[in-house]
């Protein structure tokens, strides 16, 4: 066998994605370098690693044992690196986060600077739904997790990042007034909802409910970005975090449209499992953001306290 270290992290991209161009994608690698690496490596096994069938890559059961294997093999390469720079007096390891879908506009503001200082630090963000952000919590496979509604039935730490704001938002070409409009509005308009499950929905669902209105759905999309590029096209209004719709306001593609009791509030919190023993990177990472999270809400989201 000699097979290398850069076969084996092709092979997992290529187990990872099903695919040889979404893996060369992903690696920064051009396609036919992917197909040399993969095959080369399987010109090491009598059993094939993978198979096509139609248009479609697959990978065998062997290909999955030697996938774990794999893995197995990066992780302790990564673990002597890490021991090499702590020893070297350098904070190392691996933070892995998972963020809910909007969380993408607010975490890495809140990254950036603790990664510039500690270089020795590999970071796994994992931005996903309210779901399987639950989910990864629940099972520990994550040191942190950033989530705007904190889930039931489990018992987590928490810090507040940020105030989170949600306006009915419009196009350009969006209904005016001078005057708020009332909350019987909702009856009214097309308004797009995002998919069961997600924090904003049930924000906007538990709002509804508080105050006694029927908002009939129009459409229901599963992103924040899906939502907001169908109301930029005119498909409808929906309740949207004000964090990610910044650029769209500034260039009058999207508008607020004001309504009494807008805007509805909740927070942006970093959380972890009540009982989780913090590795000595992220347990540095809670010290720095208890320290700087003020200053990095100041730094980059003041302009939400104009709305």
């Amino acid at each position: 066998m000699n097979y290398t270290l850069h076969q084996l992290q092709i092979f997992l991209k290529v187990t990872e994605t099903k695919s040889i161009t979404k893996a060369a994608e992903e690696l920064n690698l051009t396609q036919p370098a992917v197909s040399i690496q993969l095959k080369n490596l399987q010109n090491q096994f009598d059993i094939p690693l993978t198979e096509v069938i139609g248009r479609q890559l697959f990978v065998t059961d062997f290909g999955l044992e030697i996938a774990e294997t794999a893995q197995k093999i990066i992780n302790e390469v990564q673990a002597i690196n890490y021991k090499t720079m702590s020893f070297r007096g350098i904070l190392s390891g691996k933070l892995k986060f998972s963020v809910v879908s909007t969380g993408k506009y607010v975490m890495p503001y809140f990254l950036t600077g603790f990664l510039k200082i500690n270089s020795g630090i590999d970071l796994s963000m994992d931005v996903t739904n309210k779901a399987k952000v639950i989910t990864s919590l629940e099972n520990n496979e994550v040191d942190f997790a950033l989530v705007s509604v904190l889930p039931k039935n489990v018992n987590l730490n928490s810090e507040v990042l940020l105030e989170d704001k949600l306006h009915l938002i419009g196009n350009k070409d969006a209904i005016q007034s001078t005057a708020p409009f009332e909350k019987s509005i909702f009856g009214s308009i097309p308004l797009i909802y995002r998919e069961e499950g997600s924090a904003t929905r049930l924000i906007m669902e538990e709002f509804f409910e508080r105050n006694e209105i029927k908002a009939p759905m129009k459409m229901e999309l599963t992103s924040n970005e899906a939502v907001k590029q169908a109301v930029i096209a005119g498909l409808g209004y929906s309740i949207m975090p004000l964090i990610g719709c910044n650029n769209e306001l500034t260039n009058e593609k999207l508008r607020i449209i004001p309504v009494s009791g807008f805007p509805i509030t909740s927070q942006w919190r970093l959380v972890w499992l009540e009982n989780k023993v913090l590795s000595p990177a992220a347990q540095a990472y809670l010290d720095y953001l208890k320290k700087e999270k003020d200053n990095i809400a100041k730094k980059y989201f003041s302009w939400t306290e104009d709305f």
